[in-house]
């Protein structure tokens, strides 16, 4: 009886440790970006939250110790002495009304604009292009004198549309859409053409409903930039009751002097509707960012 050979035993290769540390950078990574964003949201919060405590202090304790965050007697009586001192429901309705037709007009002429240069072929199309964005060097300041002296001439001073028309042009909203525009598949743009849509149908009911990522993001960004926006306002409105929430809030403050209290007030007044804006449609601006290609 003859004896079977057994096999020889092969020995197994180790496991290879790529994927573990793989593995740990991530975690690394996630942690150290987990720790720059907590250090820029204390970085944002911190003066909110001071802002916050100092306009809930009684004014004599702040002129004594303006630095503490707390107080044993909290009181609203800045809040009161604001809408006391100025017209705050009349700054409010006045920047909701002037940026909310900024808004609307600005994203109307600024896709209009970015489909033309983006989906329509025409001559001089790249200089048109590269002409709007060297706008963007010229300061906005620059222009102010002309433009208030147009809309003198015009009588639109004191009026919502002294406020709302020198804003409108916005060459960063034209890149933005323009950015999305380029991203959209030629082929969707020919066969509405070949079907016999005109170029403002196709814009109307083709491009205008697949973008609403990138219309959500230019409206909010749009919409903060005119609600904050102090020198404009400031020039063309003198009527109290015509004046924005900034330059009301202002006003106020020189009645006042410079007592913190009311000071922190009105810049929390201020905020309110800014941050109701970002908590209500942060996921549409992350995602109107993303769709245009921008890092």
């Amino acid at each position: 009886m003859t004896a079977t050979a057994t096999p020889p035993v092969t020995e197994q290769p180790a496991p290879v440790a790529e994927p573990r540390r793989k593995y740990d950078a991530e975690r690394l990574f996630n942690r150290v970006a987990l720790g720059v964003l907590v250090a820029f949201s204390l970085l944002w919060l911190v003066p909110l939250a001071w802002a916050l405590a100092t306009s809930i202090r009684p004014s004599q304790e702040v002129i004594t110790d303006p630095t503490s965050w707390f107080t044993a007697h909290p009181t609203l009586a800045a809040y009161g002495d604001i809408f006391d001192a100025g017209k705050l429901p009349y700054w409010y309705a006045n920047s909701f009304i002037t940026s909310i037709l900024t808004t609307v007009l600005t994203v109307l002429a600024g896709s209009l604009a970015a489909f033309a240069l983006s989906q329509t072929r025409f001559r001089a199309r790249r200089v048109a292009f590269v002409m709007l964005l060297a706008g963007i060097m010229i300061p906005g300041q620059v222009l102010m004198i002309p433009q208030f002296l147009a809309l003198q001439e015009a009588g639109l001073l004191n009026t919502y549309w002294g406020v709302v028309l020198p804003q409108v042009p916005n060459v960063v909203a034209v890149f933005v859409f323009k950015q999305f525009f380029d991203g959209i598949p030629r082929e969707l743009i020919d066969a509405a053409r070949a079907d016999g849509a005109s170029w403002l149908r196709t814009y109307r009911q083709i491009v205008m409903p697949i973008s609403r990522p990138v219309i959500s993001a230019v409206t909010i960004f749009v919409f903060v930039g005119v609600w904050n926006n102090f020198l404009w306002p400031l020039l063309v409105v003198t009527d109290p009751e015509m004046m924005t929430l900034p330059v009301g809030l202002t006003s106020v403050q020189d009645v006042f002097g410079v007592p913190y209290a009311q000071l922190m007030a009105s810049a929390v007044l201020g905020a309110i509707p800014l941050l109701a804006v970002f908590a209500l449609f942060q996921r549409r601006i992350v995602e109107g960012i993303a769709g245009t290609g921008l890092k």
